[in-house]
């Protein structure tokens, strides 16, 4: 389904990526964890050709992504659905309009079909009878919420989650941890995750690559990772500061 191949990605003279590789099956969940400055959401931005590696290759479903011209990019990008940290929504359009617009932007036009569809994912996301709302009106939560119908109405292969709990409350987080596992199981859609938050990659991801300095120090699975007596893997896990010395006086 999706494959990396020793990607090395650098800005002016700071290397952000280094030798980057690992594979993700159709069907599967992974979650992407890492400080801050590691790399995480510039990767994302090479899985859907944002960016063209410096070296390396980048296969979905195997057509390298690596120098296609921009109409063949975005046929690939419609197999794709994303939930970004700030949901996204366009401001000038109500929460119908919002969901609608990867229906309208593939080229579908049937009104019966785009309404049955919008109506779905809203049900899905417990949002029903919003339609008409704007954004504006919306707490964080529902806008995420309508960010995450906007991402799976158009039924993608791959959806890519970047940081979808930032910002919210631990109730909040929850609940559209809930959401995500449930499009997960109900869709069987292939799932990568970026994320600081580690109870939401521990659900979210059956495997969990851990970013050290634009490298890949772990891939493994949950289990091993969330078990690790590795301390460098064990501090982060923990939210432990490798800092010496410091503390409360």
């Amino acid at each position: 389904m999706i494959k990396v191949a020793n990607i090395n990605k650098s800005f002016g003279e700071q290397a952000v990526l280094r030798d980057i590789s690992f594979e993700v099956s159709e069907g599967e969940s992974v979650a992407i964890i890492g400080r801050s400055g590691t790399g995480k959401s510039v990767l994302i931005k090479h899985l859907v050709g944002l960016l063209n590696p410096d070296a390396g290759e980048v296969f979905i479903e195997s057509e390298n992504l690596v120098g296609m011209a921009e109409r063949q990019l975005l046929k690939v990008r419609q197999k794709f659905g994303m939930l970004f940290q700030e949901a996204a929504l366009f401001d000038s359009m109500n929460v119908f309009e919002n969901i609608a617009f990867p229906l309208r932007r593939t080229g579908l036009t049937d009104a019966k079909e785009i309404n049955q569809r919008v109506e779905e994912v809203l049900g899905l996301v417990e949002l029903p009878g919003t339609g008409e709302k704007m954004p504006s009106e919306l707490s964080g939560g529902m806008k995420k919420r309508v960010g995450l119908a906007r991402a799976i109405v158009h039924r993608p292969k791959i959806i890519l989650y970047d940081e979808p709990t930032t910002g919210l409350d631990p109730v909040v987080s929850d609940s559209i941890d809930q959401l995500m596992m449930r499009v997960r199981d109900r869709y069987h859609v292939t799932s990568i995750v970026i994320t600081h938050d580690m109870r939401c990659a521990r659900r979210m991801g059956q495997r969990i690559i851990y970013l050290v300095e634009g490298q890949v120090y772990l891939d493994a699975p949950a289990d091993e990772v969330f078990n690790s007596d590795d301390p460098v893997v064990s501090r982060f896990i923990k939210g432990q500061s490798d800092l010496k010395g410091v503390g409360l006086t």
